[in-house]
């Protein structure tokens, strides 16, 4: 393995470097007293543990970036927690009923893609654990009838068979009486379906004969048949093949996704979001291509059906390398902008509005906005279009149409992209504009204001942890009381440290031009003292600077192209000091720096970057993208 030196003497810290390490150090520290106030002995969350109101990926959601955390370098005790959390979790969600053989007995993929998130950063993290292996190949195995028990999928028509499914099989929407009466949870996503005898508005089903009339309709529209979110299932097939490289999880991956395409294509671009047992669009709504579980009618459309598209793009492009498959989530979201208009945000109700946090200044301003659902009456649901797609599907290609759409949106947006605004939202996202800025080069100040924002974020989640009173066991709050605590948060450090937008919440991988491995300890992560920031992306490679902070300790970093190992370096530029350091004894200053340029050959999949106490190298690293197989195989 190459080896590149740091001559270069880092006598005057940047700040961005003290913040990142202060940062790490923080949420090191914050694992304890999360546990110590809401977890039992044995790990199991304190709740009252029946099956009402509990929802198995909420469980997992509380813990699931704790082994990325790891993966970018937080301390040992991450990954130990996180195993630990993840067994003891499954085991008490099998004890109220919701988990089967270690897996969700059944449900949408919307949700099971956020609770399993969990679990690959866990495969991520520590993929020779044989444990963990055995489980990636049973859960992808429950959608290749590998389990009797489960026949959740049908190879003659490629479908889930299913909206609700898992390791008990597919499962009928609403049980045996089913009903859909109004709740103000969830009355801002309004009707199910607009065609319903007798039910006008959301208010109407307060009325219990009519929301018994509702459920019916639901029961028989979604309980058959394919939907577009279980797309999300080919995470599940992905990760068992970063784990084995067996090929057949790749090749059901493909098969899937490559049937939703076609289905895609035939409908204008559009996924169609419904699709029956005989491999019908619409087959049991009356030929229409929306109104599925969790598709363009209710409850979020756009939203989930862009985020489906954009995972099993990603892992289709991961295992084939052919980078066409972005086009699916490109479809989506080229339709859905055309439509945008104009509009005053105060004018809107959005069913997502908690989700735009930063991004509406002045509701009393007009501003660009999309329509994110579709039912018999039009389009309708106007809210901003979000970012995190445009961003992932460029950060995935970085193809320059793709960075176009990107500046096409800013150019369209009523805000600031340069402006952080300090939140931590359910996704642990939503800071890609003033991210995106500074790889363009105009947001030079981005990094201290972003991890100032994200310490800020942690020290406020610690003091509710210490004067939160609420009594779970009792049921005295909601299954997402947890999640809404978790003091870690890895956005920040995915986009400074690796150059990559934080991943995909509802199922996606890892997706970044390169990962660290701490080469001294053989584990994954920026070792200690080392801090890191990658300063610009483009096809032809990255721009990154690595920092000791130790004036005692040398540290040996190994810088891995692609998080997945997908990607290979080819040589690298950098600095060499010419001039003599530290100077004379006794000189009142060091000499002055003198440097010359170097190019270096790899053409490896790893470099081995060695910096001295109190050093620092600027790296320019010449890349050919997803060359090499994906694994979650670690260097050594």
């Amino acid at each position: 393995m190459i080896t590149i030196e740091a001559t270069v003497p880092c006598a005057s810290p940047p700040c961005w470097a003290l913040w990142e390490r202060r940062l790490i150090d923080l949420m090191n520290a914050s694992a304890e007293p999360f546990l110590t106030k809401y977890t039992r002995d044995d790990g199991s969350l304190i709740w009252h543990d029946s099956p009402r109101g509990t929802d198995v990926d909420d469980f997992y959601e509380s813990f699931y970036n704790w082994p990325l955390l790891y993966v970018l370098g937080g301390g040992d005790h991450l990954l130990s927690l996180g195993l630990r959390e993840w067994d003891a979790l499954t085991q008490q969600l099998t004890r109220i009923g919701k988990v089967y053989k270690g897996y969700e007995r059944h449900g949408d993929q919307f949700h099971q893609a956020e609770g399993y998130l969990f679990f690959y950063l866990l495969c991520l993290a520590d993929p020779a654990n044989a444990h963990l292996c055995e489980q990636a190949q049973r859960f992808a195995g429950l959608y290749m009838n590998e389990d009797p028990e489960a026949p959740n999928y049908d190879p003659a028509h490629r479908i889930i068979t299913a909206p609700l499914n898992g390791s008990g099989g597919p499962h009928a929407w609403g049980g045996e009486n089913p009903s859909y009466g109004y709740s103000p949870g969830m009355a801002r996503y309004g009707l199910p379906y607009e065609d319903v005898p007798g039910v006008r508005t959301i208010e109407d089903l307060k009325d219990p004969g009519l929301a018994r009339r509702m459920g019916q309709v639901m029961q028989e529209r979604m309980s058959r048949g394919d939907v577009v979110g279980n797309l999300a299932a080919t995470t599940l097939a992905t990760n068992a093949f970063l784990m084995t490289a067996e090929d057949k999880y790749r090749r059901w991956a493909l098969e899937y996704t490559d049937a939703w395409m076609a289905r895609a294509r035939a409908n204008g671009g559009l996924l169609p979001d419904n699709v029956g047992l005989s491999g019908r669009v619409g087959e049991y709504i009356n030929g229409k291509w929306y109104g599925g579980l969790y598709g363009w009618t209710w409850p979020h459309g756009y939203y989930n059906v862009a985020m489906a598209a954009i995972v099993a793009a990603q892992n289709a492009l991961l295992l084939t390398r052919d980078p066409s498959y972005l086009d699916l989530p490109r479809w989506q979201m080229d339709r859905i902008h055309a439509l945008g208009a104009r509009r005053r945000i105060a004018d809107l109700v959005m069913s997502l509005e908690h989700h735009w946090t930063g991004m509406v200044n002045d509701p009393a301003a007009e501003a660009f906005v999309v329509p994110y659902r579709y039912a018999d009456s039009g389009w309708f649901d106007w809210q901003p279009p979000s970012p995190i797609y445009p961003t992932a599907v460029w950060n995935a290609s970085l193809a320059e149409a793709d960075w176009e759409r990107i500046e096409r949106l800013r150019a369209q947006s009523a805000y600031d992209w340069d402006r952080v605004v300090t939140f931590r939202g359910k996704e642990d996202a939503g800071h890609e504009e003033p991210w995106l800025r500074f790889l363009a080069g105009h947001n030079p100040s981005y990094p201290e204001r972003i991890l100032q924002a994200a310490y800020g974020i942690v020290c406020r989640r610690l003091q509710q942890i210490c004067e939160d009173t609420k009594n779970l066991a009792a049921g005295e709050t909601h299954v997402h009381h947890w999640q809404q605590l978790n003091p870690v948060t890895t956005e920040t450090l995915v986009q400074l440290t690796l150059g990559a937008p934080q991943l995909i919440y509802n199922g996606g991988l890892l997706m970044a031009p390169l990962r660290y491995h701490d080469a001294a300890r053989r584990r994954p992560g920026l070792p200690a003292d080392i801090a890191a920031l990658v300063t610009r992306r483009n096809a032809r490679g990255i721009a990154l600077t690595l920092v000791n902070l130790s004036a005692f300790e040398a540290r040996d970093v190994l810088l891995q192209a692609g998080a997945l190992g997908e990607h290979r370096f080819l040589a690298a530029r950098f600095s060499r000091r010419t001039s003599p350091f530290p100077g004379e004894v006794g000189s009142y200053a060091a000499p002055a720096l003198e440097t010359c340029a170097e190019e270096l050959p790899i053409d490896d999949g790893c470099v081995r970057v060695h910096l001295p106490p109190a050093s620092e190298i600027g790296l320019e690293l010449d890349m050919a993208r997803y060359v090499r197989e994906p694994s979650y195989r670690q260097p050594w």
